[in-house]
């Protein structure tokens, strides 16, 4: 399997990762912190899960933007052949084959009148 195979494969799981992590936000400031017991004042850090999740969202985000650079110069570098067949010289060109003249029969001038 191709290096660039391997980072379309980890773009996809952090892809994944990402939309968990915006589900698991709710933008009125609600989320995952007011599932576990509600106010700002209990024990353990309401404001940090809000915090981690914030964090983390910019984190995956700013990898994903990694990932797709170096996924876009592995692809240029993997690509050996980039010119295509039609501008290679070695092949010689095909000709066309003249088509013979057609002759057209002359109208006879009695049809005129």
């Amino acid at each position: 399997m191709g290096t660039f195979w391997i980072l379309v494969s980890l773009i996809i799981f952090v892809c994944i990762l990402l939309v968990l992590v915006v589900m698991v936000q709710n933008p009125k400031g609600g989320g995952l912190s007011s599932t576990f017991g509600g106010g700002q004042q209990q024990i353990g850090g309401v404001k940090s899960t809000t915090d981690f999740l914030d964090r983390s969202t910019w984190v995956l985000a700013a990898i994903i933007l990694i990932l797709i650079l170096i996924s876009n110069v592995t692809l240029m570098n993997d690509s050996e052949n980039t010119e295509s067949i039609l501008l290679d010289e070695s092949i010689p060109e095909q000709t066309i084959p003249e088509i013979p003249e057609q002759t057209i029969p002359e109208i006879p001038s009695d049809l005129d009148q």
